[in-house]
């Protein structure tokens, strides 16, 4: 349960990179004993979600470019495949679904609560992805979301200022009304794409700021 919890904030975007976790403070996060706790933090090191910065601290670590690539074409392929086979499935009450999720993100987004939204967000797309009725291919989604979740938090405040999610996902629930396949994949990947945008410009001048202060 601390393993299935820490990894699910994770991967909504509840820890930024660079943040530090001790054993104590994920234990009383969770409200369990430090043995539990010490337990989902060594899983979490072997998933390669966090990195021992110490030997009762961790960190969440930086994805270098290069990662970011890699995990980026990874989901183009996989989440644009879910997106493009969850229209054969799709249904009204899905949509509606979809579109209440969406009304929670733009208010999150209104208000500046970006931990909200990315948590909302997570809702979004794997409600989308759940249509596929592929276990695996969730799976192996939500590995890489484990690995790139916090790196969600570089989207903003942008990503709220110029609302790119927001229109991607407004475009999929469009896509999904109309039953389009080749227009949902588009819409998840038009999304996927603008994110790497911006997590590659906030790599881009988090190098900067260190070359500045070396």
């Amino acid at each position: 349960m601390a393993y299935n919890n820490m990894k699910e904030r994770l991967i909504r975007g509840a820890f930024s990179p660079g943040e530090k976790l001790t054993v104590r403070a994920v234990s009383q996060m969770l409200n369990v004993s430090s043995t539990p706790a010490r337990d989902a933090i060594n899983r979490l090191v072997i998933d390669g979600a966090l990195v021992y910065s110490g030997p009762k601290t961790v960190i969440v670590p930086h994805l270098r470019l290069v990662d970011l690539e890699e995990i980026t074409q990874m989901r183009l392929a996989l989440e644009g495949l879910a997106a493009e086979l969850s229209v054969k499935t799709v249904t009204d009450v899905t949509i509606a679904e979809l579109e209440a999720i969406q009304t929670k993100i733009d208010a999150a987004l209104d208000e500046r609560r970006y931990f909200d939204a990315l948590w909302h967000n997570k809702e979004f797309h794997f409600g989308i992805y759940r249509l596929t009725a592929m276990p695996y291919l969730l799976q192996v989604i939500e590995a890489l979301w484990l690995r790139v979740g916090a790196s969600f938090n570089n989207l903003y405040p942008e990503f709220s200022e110029r609302r790119y999610g927001a229109r991607n996902h407004r475009v999929a629930i469009e896509a999904l009304v109309e039953r389009d396949a080749q227009g949902a994949r588009a819409a998840i990947e038009t999304d996927i794409r603008d994110g790497f945008r911006q997590m590659k410009k906030a790599d881009n001048e988090r190098d900067q700021r260190n070359l500045c202060r070396s």
